[in-house]
């Protein structure tokens, strides 16, 4: 399946690392999952050092604030392998890059860019201690080679970085639609009610597509099941009573993830950007159960992480999601929201009334 990355916005990024509370922001992937793109659009105008590959040619490092440029690495057509043939060129780390370091550890901004760290840069010790002291006295956003090396894999590990690993950005998670609610007090069927130029049901699936390994709509209604199939959504049609039937069914469908997103098929206006930063977070702090707020006041949806999936499977007969996060109040975290109505769900048709409008 093809990396969810490129849906990543600057606000659901910056939302859920300011949430963490880590100190620095790392970007990591293979070649070409956009690194540096994101990079420029999260920090386009900080201190700090730019590279770029002239293929063919070398690897050239850039100061941001002078634009003065250095040769750091000289393409060698004979090195063994398919990649990394570009050769270090000491002195480029010794006359420019490591002086620009060390002027950015000393300037006013409490941000420096590094795009990117990678062998090449290792290759030179001074300049990756000066990396080190760099992560000590100021907050870095980087891009970061993705590789087996020791020091790059120690980097990303770091206990006081986010890092974003751009080929699976929120991990391997799941998401359970629920929609099994047989709609009596919107008297009739709220799923496909039309809400602002489409059906209900479908604003939950534009904001949930494209970002879990695998997703599913459980349902007890015939239409909405057709409905989802027709657009080649995944759905579980069932007749069982219990809204806790609904959570262990599409945890069963969804099996083998990570983490599990259940999110209510009635709230129209929820935005893509909280369900990519209720799952960044999840990555961040993957033994947490996340869920939006808003002034302190917990809504949905609640995604909840694996060793809670047993406990999810026999929940009470009647009981949900929320059930289970007020069962363990020590491991829940809230992704704080702007605007209220994202946690609004339609249950009457007065509710749709007044929410249409807003969409």
């Amino acid at each position: 399946m093809e990396s969810p990355a490129w849906k990543l916005t600057a606000e659901c990024i910056w939302n859920s690392f300011r949430i963490s509370g880590k100190r620095h922001l790392l970007l990591t992937g293979s070649p070409g999952s956009g690194k540096t793109t994101l990079l420029s659009r999260l920090a386009p105008s900080l201190p700090g050092v730019t590279t770029w590959a002239v293929p063919g040619n070398g690897v050239y490092l850039r100061e941001n604030a002078t634009s003065q440029e250095c040769l750091i690495g000289l393409y060698d057509p004979t090195a063994p392998g398919p990649r990394e043939k570009m050769q270090p060129v000491p002195a480029g780390f010794t006359e420019l890059g490591i002086p620009v370091l060390r002027h950015c550890a000393q300037c006013e901004s409490p941000w420096i860019s590094l795009d990117e760290i990678g062998y090449l840069e290792l290759s030179s010790r001074e300049y990756w201690l000066e990396i080190q002291k760099l992560l000590e006295k100021k907050r870095v956003i980087a891009a970061v080679r993705k590789s087996e090396h020791p020091l790059l894999r120690g980097l990303l590990q770091r206990e006081d970085a986010f890092c974003l690993d751009l080929d699976a950005p929120f991990g391997k998670a799941g998401c359970v639609i629920m929609a099994s609610g047989l709609g009596r007090r919107f008297g009739g069927n709220k799923l496909l009610a039309p809400f602002a130029g489409k059906p209900m049901l479908n604003w939950i699936l534009d904001a949930t597509d494209g970002l879990f390994s695998r997703r599913v709509v459980v349902t007890r209604d015939k239409k909405a099941a057709d409905y989802c199939q027709a657009l080649g959504v995944e759905a579980l049609l069932h007749d069982l009573p219990h809204r806790s039937d609904t959570v262990r069914l599409g945890l069963e469908a969804v099996g083998g993830v990570e983490r599990c997103l259940f999110c209510p098929a009635d709230q129209p206006l929820l935005r893509p950007g909280t369900i990519m930063s209720l799952l960044l977070c999840g990555v961040q702090e993957p033994q947490a159960i996340w869920r939006p707020g808003f002034e302190g006041a917990p809504g949905a949806p609640i995604l909840f992480p694996s060793w809670l999936f047993p406990e999810l499977a026999s929940l009470p007969a009647n009981k949900g999601g929320s059930f289970l996060a007020a069962a363990h109040p020590e491991q829940v975290r809230l992704l704080p929201l702007a605007n209220p109505l994202e946690l609004r769900d339609v249950d009457t048709q007065e509710d749709l009334n007044s929410l249409e409008p807003l969409a």
